[in-house]
């Protein structure tokens, strides 16, 4: 297994592995970006997400796509995943495990205080999953979201 950062030459992978997500979440046609899109977002020169490949035997299994974040509480930066997914006949042989392993890595090297993500509430295996390695759910707080037009329209005020 190998797990290496990803290049703008990966963009179709990312893409293909983000529409991969998507169907399993539901939610397909909420897939807005395109290739330029992913070297845009992830590979630019001032980039403020970065993404991770997991190969096994040479083969792209899956994907991460990460981002800092800063707790005022912790005086620090976090870091937030974003995606973690591995391609459904590659699940059960420790990609995942491999993967958020190495992420979390990457927050320790940074002095991140926190590692956090968000998961389906419906999403029982990585449910499971994450509460296996030791992730604790914030249940106390609730997500909220402003896209789309109802934030150009807040914006504009």
């Amino acid at each position: 297994m190998h797990i290496r950062p990803a290049t703008a030459a990966d963009a179709a992978l990312i893409l293909r592995f983000i529409r991969e997500l998507a169907i399993y979440e539901k939610a397909e046609s909420s897939v807005q970006t395109d290739e330029a899109g992913i070297r845009a977002s992830l590979f630019a020169p001032d980039a403020k997400a970065f993404a991770l490949v997991c190969e096994v035997a040479g083969e792209p299994v899956g994907y991460a796509v990460y981002f800092f974040n800063y707790s005022t509480w912790l005086g620090r930066n976090g870091l937030y995943l974003e995606d973690l997914y591995i391609s459904p006949g590659h699940r059960g042989r420790g990609a995942g495990k491999a993967l958020l392993q190495h992420i979390a890595r990457i927050a320790m090297d940074n002095d991140c205080g926190r590692f956090e993500w968000s998961v389906l509430d419906w999403n029982a295996p990585a449910i499971a999953f994450y509460e296996a390695v030791g992730a604790k759910p914030q249940s106390e707080w609730t997500v909220y979201r402003m896209q789309g037009e109802a934030l150009r329209k807040f914006a504009a005020g």
